[in-house]
């Protein structure tokens, strides 16, 4: 079985190298550190690795159901973000795009067997919405537009660096030794994770598009491909109100991107 924490400093430390080498420019690290997002990114790198952990909690104590939820409805914090900061649009028909996106979000992260339980450490959840919601809109707004795969790289070189540490003491303490399946699929994790991220940023600095209208199309398409994904690929159950989140979320793509 491969350890989740291991695969995910390894995919981290990948996510790292990518960034790094993929720089077509010279890279002073004396400059680096001079930067106006420097900072920023070192943060971004100890919240990622941070929600990581409250997302492995959230799990065990209120079930993958909320830790789903959670997590992808804090896409409104970004969208919100967007519109009261950087003034962009928010007519009648991309609010109601917005909210018929979070229904959507809401309906395809249902699942018929729930394990949810919040009753239990009410706060884990609430930590990871506006952790997760906090990631998203940092990330925009203080990624450099000429060294967007620079700043990617600290962040996850700095979340790698942290997941070590912890891997370090749980296989001195914990005698939880690192095992080498995890490599593997850490590195297809880093090279999906990076690119994710990256071509997110290159979106997100397309003339014409809000960041509010990108982050929606984003978060909603992948909830609603994933889920088909699992149905196709896994032949997962899905239920009645998992197919009414698919067509809501066909229904708030168009209404976001048809202004």
């Amino acid at each position: 079985m491969v350890n989740t924490l291991q695969a995910i400093v390894v995919n981290y430390i990948t996510a790292f190298a990518c960034g790094f080498f993929l720089y077509d420019d010279q890279i002073i690290f004396l400059e680096i550190i001079e930067t106006n997002w420097f900072k920023a990114a070192i943060g971004l790198g100890f919240l990622f690795i941070t929600i990581f952990n409250v997302m492995a909690l959230t799990a065990q104590k209120n079930g993958l159901s909320v830790v789903s939820v959670a997590s992808k409805m804090s896409v409104i914090i970004p969208i919100v973000f967007g519109i009261y900061v950087y003034n962009e649009n928010a007519g009648i028909q991309k609010i109601t795009g917005i909210i018929l996106a979070l229904v959507a979000v809401y309906l395809t992260s249902l699942k018929q067997r729930s394990d949810t339980d919040l009753s239990q450490a009410i706060y884990l959840p609430i930590i990871l919405f506006v952790g997760s919601g906090i990631i998203d809109t940092s990330v925009n707004h203080f990624a450099p537009k000429g060294h967007m795969q620079l700043f990617l790289a600290v962040i996850f070189g700095m979340a790698g660096v942290l997941g070590a540490i912890i891997l370090i003491y749980k296989s001195i303490i914990q005698k939880d030794y690192f095992r080498l399946k995890s490599v593997p699929f850490g590195i297809v994790l880093g090279v999906a994770n990076y690119c994710s991220m990256y071509f997110l940023l290159k979106a997100l600095r397309v003339d014409g598009f809000e960041s509010s209208s990108v982050f929606t199309i984003n978060n909603v398409a992948i909830v609603a491909i994933s889920t088909l994904i699992g149905l196709l690929l896994f032949k997962e159950h899905i239920s009645n109100k998992n197919w009414a989140g698919i067509l809501i979320a066909i229904v708030s793509i168009i209404l976001v991107t048809l202004l």
